[in-house]
This record gives C-alpha cells, structure tokens and sequence, in this order.
C-alpha cells in the first residue's frame, strides 16, 4: 500500500496498513503537525485533508486514505517556502494560545474557504464547530478567517 501525502508517495509496511491515518503520519511518517487529542472524532485537533475535504484522521483507517490526496499542515505551506493565507492570517490576528488545537483548526479553515471564499460568521461558526478550543480563541478564529478570505480575492 501506498498512501500520498503532501505530493509525496510513501509506502506503508504492512504491519501498518490497519492503523489509524494520525498514526502513520505521526510515527511512521513523522509528520507531526496533526495531534491527537479526543480519540474519537470530536475534537478536531487531528484534522488534516483527503482530497480537500477536512476529515479526522483518528477516525480514518490507511485503506480509507488509499489512492486520495492526502494533506497535512506540513503541507499547506506554497512551493516558496510562503505560509498558506490562513497561516499568515493566523499570526497577523495573533489566534494562537496554547497552540494545541491550532493545526486541525488551520487545516478546517483551509477547507472551508476552498469550498465557500467568502464565508459569513455563521457559515465559519458551522464549519468550525467540530474544533474545539479550549483556550476560546474562536473570535480571533473568526477574524483570521475572514483576513485571510479577503487576502484571497
């Protein structure tokens, strides 16, 4: 099995094929961005993107993520070296407390604005609900989010 991740093809032995994708990108991969947090789903902290889409990758087995574009915060950032606008737009609104959660929430907000450009506060309250912040750093979420909305038009 193969899995591609960032652009990059990686082979996963085989006594690592039924684990979960946060497992492989952390300890097999060493890519570390994604965290666990929850275990199950709910909070967001170990969101990455399959085929753009925001999915949850402590609830996602390698032969789920097989033959998909794999995206991870190690991956966002252009081809120049340059932080993605939502990463820029993160630091310009100072969202970061603790950090912790930061990645899945950077990586929900990516997907968002692929899919919707100029999201309104109810439309990124909606799409950001299943990460969770326990620092409350959800208004300057909202914030970086629509900076980073208007840096892309």
């Amino acid at each position: 099995m193969r899995l591609q991740i960032n652009g990059s093809l990686h082979t996963i032995p085989e006594a690592w094929q039924s684990e979960r994708l946060l497992f492989i990108l952390r300890e097999l991969i060493g890519l570390t961005g994604a965290k666990y947090g929850c275990g199950e789903g709910i909070c967001g902290a170990c969101t990455v993107q399959l085929d753009g889409i925001a999915v949850r990758s402590c609830q996602l087995s390698a032969r789920d993520a097989e033959k998909r574009s794999i995206t991870t915060i190690e991956g966002l950032s252009r081809e120049d070296g340059s932080l993605h606008p939502v990463q820029q737009a993160w630091l310009d609104k100072q969202v970061p407390q603790c950090g912790y959660c930061q990645t899945g929430q950077i990586m929900s907000a990516v997907a968002l604005l692929d899919e919707n450009p100029n999201p309104s506060d109810d439309e990124i309250s909606d799409a950001m609900s299943g990460n969770l912040c326990r620092c409350g750093t959800y208004d300057r979420i909202r914030k970086a989010i629509h900076l980073a909305a208007e840096k892309n038009q």
